[in-house]
């Protein structure tokens, strides 16, 4: 009989080491931290030490932030148009069961609806002293010498703001003497994602089409990541990416939309953070010329500046196809340019006036010298008149385009997907990162 050991053939020994590490890990959030009795103890003698040196004093907030709903928002208004309906079934009069009903007051499904009710709100805003801005007819504004307020209206929704505290209580308590109105305390909203495999980025790479069979929840997903957008311009190209595709999604479409949610799980504590600083308004534009494999047009991306901080950034599909990098690059400078015009209006109405003139930052060294020649180009006369916006404020001194260099281009994020490096390293120029306490525990 030939066995193993006859043969030469030996079973490996295996060993098996354990190695025990008693290094403490410090805590990166409070929540970690109370828990352990000895960081407990050294927070709280960190804290004696902090307040026996007077490091801080206690001060109210500059601007006091709530939020309200108006309830049943569409059967405020007045119609001014003579409108019937029938009964409605099960709750037919008796005594005139043939009758209509005569609307007095606008109601849900009707088209004058949302204008009437917004008429309504407005009538009673202006009567209660706001103004209404001229840059954005959602916005409200109301100053008696001390006493600043800000009052912005989505549908039913309202966001007010105010540097008195007593104000806006007053405020509120006037706004439910005409309306239903709910009040829903300070802004307070916190995202909460079942567990996902994180994602680096937010981009993904192509698979294998098959039409997905609801696409009711793909839209609904897409939706919701659509309004993330406004607070996480990181994740605003593959956003825009995963939105051109409502009508028909495919499976491609659904996997880059949850590989968008798995980098969300990842980066749940990214956000913006603002400084003070100087109120200088500076926009970087960018291109991607025929970046579209279907339909060759381009992707415009802007950011937006005030100071340091980003406040506002969009990136979008061109409506017409550029005939080269520099048509393109130009058509992202001119919406860019107006962006900024619209923002200074905005500013103007909240009583910030900017002593220096907005920067728009190009990398394209063409599209600059169409910017700021007005002569006549034979490579731009097809372009529309309206794209040439952007030279008339130029040459009134209203923006000022400069040069940046294709490395410092910081509207890269939003025109084209990215390296894994690059996007961190624009992510950190985006100022989204996780919040850090500096000097504590």
């Amino acid at each position: 009989m030939q066995t193993r050991s006859k043969s030469g053939i030996v079973k490996p020994k295996l060993g098996y080491a354990v190695q025990v590490d008693y290094s403490t890990t410090e805590p990166t959030t409070y929540s970690v931290a109370s828990k352990h009795p000895q960081w407990c103890n050294a927070m709280n003698e960190e804290f004696q030490a902090l307040q026996k040196q007077g490091t801080w004093t206690l001060v109210p907030c500059s601007f006091f932030q709530e939020h309200s709903w108006l309830q049943n928002a569409f059967l405020h208004g007045t119609l001014k148009e003579e409108v019937y309906m029938a009964q409605p079934p099960g709750y037919i009069d008796p005594t005139h069961p043939s009758h209509v009903c005569r609307l007095q007051k606008s109601i849900y499904g009707l088209k004058q609806a949302p204008r009437a009710w917004f008429e309504s709100f407005t009538s009673q805003l202006l009567h209660l002293g706001f103004i209404a801005s001229t840059a954005d007819s959602s916005l409200f504004i109301y100053t008696n010498n001390t006493v600043i307020a800000y009052l912005l209206l989505y549908v039913d929704d309202i966001v007010l703001t105010s540097n008195t505290p007593a104000y806006l209580d007053h405020l509120i308590t006037q706004l439910s003497t005409v309306f239903d109105l709910k009040d829903l305390g300070i802004i307070c909203w916190i995202p909460n994602l079942p567990s996902l495999p994180v994602a680096p980025t937010p981009d993904s790479l192509y698979m294998k089409v098959t039409l997905y069979p609801d696409p009711h929840g793909y839209r609904s997903l897409v939706g919701a990541l659509h309004y993330l957008t406004f607070t996480r311009p990181d994740i605003s190209f593959s956003v825009h990416q995963v939105c051109q595709y409502m009508s028909a999604p495919t499976t491609i479409h659904l996997a880059a939309a949850k590989r968008i949610l798995r980098y969300l799980r990842g980066t749940l504590h990214h956000g913006i953070a603002f400084t003070p600083g100087p109120l200088q308004l500076s926009a970087y534009t960018d291109a991607d010329w025929a970046g579209d494999p279907d339909d060759r047009r381009s992707t415009s991306g802007y950011l937006v500046y005030l100071g340091s901080n980003p406040i506002t950034w969009s990136a979008k599909k061109q409506p017409t196809v550029s005939r080269s990098s520099t048509e393109s690059e130009y058509r992202a400078l001119a919406i860019a340019s107006a962006e900024l015009c619209w923002i200074r209006t905005l500013l103007k109405d909240l009583g910030i006036y900017l002593s220096q003139t907005p920067i728009l930052w190009c990398d394209n060294v063409s599209a600059l010298a169409i910017a700021s020649n007005p002569v006549f180009h034979a490579r731009t006369k097809h372009i529309e008149v309206d794209f040439h916006f952007v030279r008339e404020r130029v040459l009134r001194k209203d923006l000022e385009v400069k040069f940046v260099s294709t490395i410092d281009q910081l509207a890269d994020i939003f025109t084209k997907s990215l390296p894994t490096q690059r996007f961190i390293d624009l992510r950190r120029n985006l100022m989204v990162s996780v919040p850090v306490i500096e000097g504590g525990c």
